[in-house]
């Protein structure tokens, strides 16, 4: 199997999501079995997005655990989205969320630190349905309550399921087609990479825009899982990062 991950910009407007489903078609049919797992709709100022979620009530301030349940909910209602959307595409899917996904967590609330999954439910729904969308970004405390995984956490959501799962690799999709030289943003004439090992990429993440979550990429060489991020807009060769 492959995991695939898709971001607030991938998932920002139904003609985005278009290219997310022809990304997934063509992880079932050449992978057979893929999990997804979805950031929030958008970014700030978009109405679902996890900032904008956040700015609902000052009162969160009051309430980590409170907090962490409402920027949460971005991520479920991108999972139900895709999902819809998936099946009138006529591709069968599952959505697994809280303790159906079976990501324990630990620690403050806004900041939590995966233990394990239990990937049971996971493994029992991909026997009758390959494709399965999982909300990134949180996790299930001991206490029972949601607990988040700090900005960028979805990347790590990714990472620590293709382990526990030993999937082939994590596809990440974005809004450049990889790994570039330089941010395209403030530098002209940026190239793509190719390939990269994974001790060349953890620096490029000290920046304001990390092109993943370095949190999660350091996870990714605990478990030796392969990296592949591509653009969602095209079916361009993107940037293979190797353990």
């Amino acid at each position: 199997m492959i995991i695939q991950k898709f971001g607030g910009v991938a998932m920002k407007n139904e003609e985005m999501r278009l290219n997310c489903i022809n990304h997934i078609k063509d992880g079932l049919n050449e992978f057979g079995d893929v999990v997804i797992v979805v950031s929030a709709i958008g970014r700030y100022g978009d109405p679902y997005s996890t900032d904008s979620l956040l700015q609902l009530t000052d009162a969160f301030t009051s309430s980590s655990a409170a907090s962490d349940l409402a920027a949460s909910c971005g991520e479920l209602i991108a999972a139900a989205v895709l999902s819809a959307e998936l099946a009138r595409a006529g591709v069968i899917n599952t959505v697994l969320h809280g303790n159906q996904a079976g990501i324990m967590t630990t620690g403050e609330f806004g900041d939590g630190t995966i233990t394990h999954i239990d990937t049971s439910t996971i493994l029992k729904t991909l026997e009758t349905t390959r494709c399965i969308i999982i909300p990134g970004f949180q996790g299930i405390a001991t206490n029972g309550q949601v607990m988040t995984l700090g900005r960028g956490g979805s990347d790590l959501s990714a990472i620590a399921l293709a382990g526990a799962l030993q999937a082939s690799h994590v596809e990440f999709f974005k809004d450049v087609p990889g790994v570039m030289t330089h941010d395209p943003r403030e530098v002209e004439n940026t190239r793509k990479l190719d390939f990269l090992r994974m001790d060349d990429f953890i620096p490029l993440l000290d920046c304001e825009r990390p092109v993943i979550q370095k949190r999660a990429a350091l996870h990714a060489i605990k478990t030796a899982t392969p990296l592949y991020i591509r653009g969602v807009a095209s079916t361009e060769i993107g940037t293979w990062i190797l353990p």
